[in-house]
């Protein structure tokens, strides 16, 4: 679908969505699932390892922990390539931040042993050239490794509820398909020689539903776009669905929230 329209103004309004608020305070909560991609990655000391789409650096700080640097961490968003930048800084950690699109990347073919985005090069709006650009960066015999929100968990929910709500404005291919395994070995077809797929189910803590809609209303671009382009008249609709599906996913009772929302880990061998 997404070969049907001029993506080049979609990327542009992509940035600028993402560049809303301040992602790096959502990323926080899913920082666990970072440390255990890297760790299915198997990373070792020397590896040279890329992370696309990196938003605040999840995924890079915990890959360049176990390379002892020799990291690169790409995002099109400059703002939390900063972010990224102070807290490397603050862990004295060696990883160069690239401002990058995730379709159209700057690096040369086979320069990286590890190619990895965590919740990120999900969101490019061209998905067959995305995965082209992993496949590309990769050496023959390197790992690809990523963590994709499945439609079934709770993400993947929260934004097929929104989309009812505040559809995008151009038909692109929902992000959600990068967390079905069918789709992702369409994707990425011959250019892997191994393909291996994990359910995991990521924890998210806050104090309340509240809490929750004031953190993703105040620093999660998406949803920040969602409530402009719904206006005053559909705020509450939007909220009450929002509101609804927390509620559901709530394992903590009235304690607090506490959310499970199953994700896609995949691993795979870049062919010889």
């Amino acid at each position: 679908m997404s070969d049907e329209v001029d993506l080049k103004p979609v990327r542009q309004a992509m940035q600028q969505t993402w560049s809303k608020g301040d992602f790096s305070m959502v990323a926080t909560v899913v920082m666990p699932d970072a440390e255990r991609l890297a760790e299915s990655l198997d990373i070792v000391p020397g590896e040279r390892v890329l992370d696309v789409a990196s938003g605040s650096g999840n995924a890079a700080i915990a890959a360049a922990r176990r390379a002892w640097g020799n990291t690169v961490s790409s995002d099109f968003v400059p703002a939390l390539l900063e972010r990224g930048r102070e807290r490397a800084a603050a862990e004295r950690l060696e990883i160069e931040f690239v401002e990058a699109d995730a379709a159209d990347m700057p690096f040369a073919d086979a320069e990286f042993d590890v190619v990895m985005s965590i919740y990120g090069a999900m969101f490019a709006p061209d998905q067959a050239k995305t995965a082209s650009e992993l496949l590309r960066v990769c050496k023959p015999g390197g790992r690809i490794g990523m963590a994709n929100w499945t439609p079934e968990g709770f993400v993947g929910q929260m934004f097929i509820a929104t989309a009812k709500h505040a559809p995008p404005p151009v038909p692109i291919s929902p992000p959600v398909l990068w967390g079905t395994e069918d789709h992702v070995r369409e994707l990425f077809g011959d250019g892997v020689s191994d393909l291996e797929f994990e359910r995991r189910t990521s924890v998210q803590r806050f104090y309340s539903v509240d809490h929750w809609l004031e953190i993703f209303r105040t620093y999660f671009g998406p949803t920040m776009l969602a409530f402009e382009r719904v206006g005053p008249e559909g705020e509450a609709a939007l909220e009450a669905d929002l509101r609804a599906l927390l509620e559901q996913n709530n394992r903590a009772g009235d304690r607090a929230l506490v959310l499970e929302s199953e994700y896609l880990e995949i691993v795979a061998t870049r062919a010889s």
